[in-house]
């Protein structure tokens, strides 16, 4: 049994939290939202009213943020990860924030006799609920044996990307390539609709065709094609627009510094600054869908 400290508890951090609650270990939770604190108490969390009471006797910290700077403050601001935990205490951050940022923040834990991984996700708000997410890790051999097993009870794959960073670097590329298929199959469905196709008979046929993507099988933007997908709940509950956008801002950085100017991730960074507006910055990204029948 692992004593975690789970700082946190948005669409993702709440089910990641749940699962490890479930599978008997010991989670200490902490978000600023009171009210997400209360559901990860109810699904078998321990409160935590701070981040020092979260995080001073866990074995194992686990961090899922929204940005950067959040990331940068929880783990080394003025009340910080690094100040209350344990010396021996592993530090994991599931959060998606730039590879140069997370090479960074390895050195300065590093350099504080921490251990700290990057170790961003895939698959989603359903998938995180019920433990089977997708890691890529950035961690040296050593560290990456000491976090598979509890990265494990919360995925279905653990994939060691390279040293550290590389989960960023894994992640951002998947991201860019997710904004763009999401575009790509909400246009399909749409076309279909338009040449009088029946969805559900599209669907069928696309899922068996070279146009088969996950943005389709596992996310459709159509209601009752796939239960679990946030369509189904008014687009509520997923992930957001505005932090597909921020990936794909991410990716474009990245890929700039590298002489790279991706086109595809262009045209789906204009659509989604404008898929936010319209929507607001907490409908799911593939709500997008609405935007582009306009």
């Amino acid at each position: 049994m692992a004593k975690v400290g789970f700082i946190g508890l948005g669409a993702m951090g709440s089910g990641m939290a749940a699962v490890l609650a479930q599978k008997g270990h010991l989670v200490t939770a902490y978000d600023l939202d009171t009210n997400a604190v209360s559901r990860a108490e109810a699904a078998g969390c321990k409160r935590a009213t701070s981040i020092g009471e979260a995080v001073s006797q866990a074995d194992t910290v686990i961090s899922m943020l929204p940005n950067t700077k959040i990331v940068s403050d929880v783990y080394f601001g003025s009340d910080s990860i690094l100040k209350h935990a344990a010396q021996e205490a592993f530090l994991i951050d599931c959060s998606t924030i730039g590879v140069s940022d997370a090479r960074q923040f390895n050195e300065i834990a590093k350099s504080n006799g921490f251990d700290f991984v990057d170790a961003p996700v895939s698959g989603g708000v359903t998938a995180a609920a019920n433990g089977a997410l997708t890691f890529m890790v950035g961690a040296n051999e050593t560290q990456f044996v000491k976090v598979q097993p509890i990265l494990l009870e919360m995925g279905k794959a653990v994939i060691h990307a390279g040293n550290a960073g590389s989960g960023q670097a894994a992640k951002l590329c998947n991201n860019m390539l997710l904004a763009s298929s999401m575009i790509a199959t909400c246009e399909s469905l749409i076309l279909a609709e338009k040449l009088g196709l029946d969805t559900k008979l599209f669907f069928e046929i696309a899922s068996k065709s070279s146009g088969q993507n996950w943005s389709l099988t596992s996310y459709a933007p159509i209601k009752e094609l796939v239960p679990s997908a946030p369509v189904n709940r008014d687009f509520e509950n997923g992930f957001a627009g505005s932090l597909m956008l921020k990936d794909v801002c991410l990716a474009l950085e990245e890929a700039h510094k590298n002489g790279f100017e991706p086109i595809m991730a262009q045209i789906s960074k204009e659509l989604y600054s404008k898929y936010i507006v319209n929507a607001g910055n907490t409908k799911d990204f593939s709500g997008i869908i609405n935007m582009l029948r306009q």
